[in-house]
């Protein structure tokens, strides 16, 4: 299996002719002024920064000093980041921006977009923990593919995210590190394994982060902070330097503000990549194309879109507050025009135990790579075996443990067939259900999540009851398909309320439609505020 942390054998975006396909994004000369005809800026906070400095309204230094203030400010309460970047190396590439765009030369469409990066992707000269002791100090040579084609395109990482250990957990609690926070409440969790990258949006301390989605680890946090949250199809995006958990489900994912921020996001990171065999080498859509204005639509403008509400998800086991959000989002789809149904998908339940058996299978796989002397921090010892036994005791958390023994346990030989072969089966037959979903349908609809965000600690003592909080997500992972989750509501809880997300599943590589539909959505939908209340006692959410 392809080693994902290797270093690459070159770096560039386009290395050489012929073995990446290069794409279009639309990039202004820093000389030409940008219109409201032109971009929609005051839906986007990427947009708006953009600008913001070609109009020479506002400095990428100006900029990025809010940013960091208000990082400042915040981290102390959340803590979301297990590194920041060093402010005066972060202040000089703003600076250099600033400088390019005096000289009247082009910038990248991401100039002075702050962007920060879960910690279990490679970033060069910056550690990459994976949110693990094992690997703690590990800075890697090379950034993976997905980070350096955002540095191509202008943009500032600001710092490496929280996570639960490589990715195994849905609080961030199993980080080795800290806790991460809610901002919309700090006594609960953001879900995770992305929970710091969600936070980290939500918060206002970045404009956009990277998140990776196993089994909804960007989805669950999206909804319980309050932000988007979109996992590509499997393929559209290079796995080269995200740090394998279970390499058949993996994806990296966006998180962003605002459904434009997200899709400039991923159209940023997509493509072909030569350093990933499974990276696909279909077109890349411009996901921008289906930015359209509040003020220009027709009264229904998702008018005929057929829309699946799946059954299974609004069943018991759901918080009732949970179901009246979705309910009166899936009401608003019909108010724009879409038709509206319930479709079952009997094997929906099925998901989760698969899921868990594969997941544990790949990672129990990927993960003996960490052995003290390959990869990862050693443990002093007399003799061989011990210094591997002695190294992953100390490197790997209680939660990493036991799911590469169950994973070991599934893969061994008495018990391959019953557990493994059959999980399987199990992942053909949810693929195939999709797909006959989405053959009558051009979307389906879901929760992100069966609750609003819990208490910390709530569940950290009860792992079955912590796993089913993925039933709302693993099939997507299963199926390979894409979905974006967005705020559509609240439920009680915190101070003002705690955000629930809807997840929007469409067929393989079609983004450009959930992104057209959650655009439209998200600009219709009235008489909420998505901005936590930690912001506004920090001083507003605006850069």
């Amino acid at each position: 299996m392809l080693s994902t942390i290797q270093p690459p054998r070159y770096l560039s975006r386009f290395p050489l002719r012929g073995r990446t396909k290069s794409r279009s994004f639309h990039i202004l000369s820093s000389a030409q002024p940008v219109t409201k005809t032109c971009f929609a800026a005051d839906q986007s906070q990427i947009l708006s920064i953009r600008d913001s400095l070609l109009n020479r309204h506002l400095s990428a230094v100006e900029l990025t000093h809010s940013y960091l203030d208000r990082l400042k400010q915040t981290e102390p309460h959340i803590n979301c980041f297990l590194h920041v970047s060093d402010p005066d190396k972060v202040l000089k590439q703003a600076q250099d921006i600033d400088d390019k765009i005096k000289r009247n030369e082009e910038v990248g469409p991401l100039a002075g977009v702050l962007v920060a990066i879960k910690d279990n992707i490679c970033t060069a000269d910056m550690p990459s923990t994976g949110g693990s002791y094992i690997l703690e100090g590990y800075r890697p040579p090379f950034d993976a593919t997905a980070v350096k084609r955002l540095k191509d395109l202008g943009a500032i990482v600001v710092g490496k995210t929280n996570l639960d250990e490589f990715g195994m957990g849905s609080t961030t609690e199993a980080s080795a590190f800290k806790v991460t926070a809610n901002p919309w409440d700090l006594s609960r969790v953001p879900g995770g394994s992305s929970g710091g990258s969600a936070a980290s949006v939500s918060a206002r301390q970045c404009v956009v982060s990277l998140g990776s989605d196993t089994g909804g680890s960007v989805r669950q946090p999206a909804s319980f902070c309050g932000v988007v949250g979109l996992k590509p199809t499997y393929g559209r995006v290079s796995r080269f330097g995200l740090m394998a958990y279970a390499s058949s489900l993996d994806v990296i994912g966006c998180f962003g503000s605002s459904v434009a921020d997200t899709g400039i996001l991923l159209h940023a990171i997509s493509g072909h990549d030569s350093l990933d065999a499974t990276s696909s080498k279909r077109e890349v859509p411009d996901f921008t194309s289906q930015f359209t204005y509040a003020s220009s639509l027709k009264s229904r403008p998702l008018e005929g879109l057929r829309v699946g509400l799946i059954r299974e998800t609004v069943d018991a086991g759901v918080d009732s507050g949970v179901k009246s959000a979705i309910e009166g989002a899936a009401a608003h789809l019909e108010q724009l025009g879409c038709v509206l149904k319930e479709v079952s998908l009997p094997s929906f339940s099925l998901g989760l135990p698969a899921y868990y058996i594969l997941a544990s299978s790949e990672s129990s796989s990927n993960l003996s790579r960490y052995d003290g002397v390959r990869y990862g921090n050693q443990a002093s010892s007399d003799e061989l075996n011990g210094l591997y036994e002695e190294s992953r005791a100390k490197g790997f958390g209680s939660e990493v443990k036991m799911r590469i023994l169950m994973g070991t346990y599934a893969l061994s030989a008495g018990y391959y067939d019953a557990y493994y072969k059959r999980a399987q089966q199990v992942r053909t037959i949810i693929r195939k259900s999709f797909k006959a979903a989405l053959d009558e349908n051009d979307i389906l609809i879901s929760p992100a999540a069966p609750s609003a965000a819990y208490k910390i600690g709530e569940k950290k003592n009860d792992p079955l009851a912590m796993y089913a909080g993925d039933i709302m997500t693993v099939n997507v992972n299963l199926a390979g398909l894409p979905a974006l989750v967005l705020p559509c509501g609240f439920v009680e809880g915190g101070a003002v309320g705690l955000p629930v997300g809807l997840q929007i599943i469409g067929a393989a590589f079609d983004e450009e439609k959930l992104v057209k539909v959650g655009h439209i959505f998200e600009q219709t939908l009235e008489g909420y505020n998505f901005v936590p209340p930690l912001i506004t006692d920090v001083g507003g959410a605006s850069a």
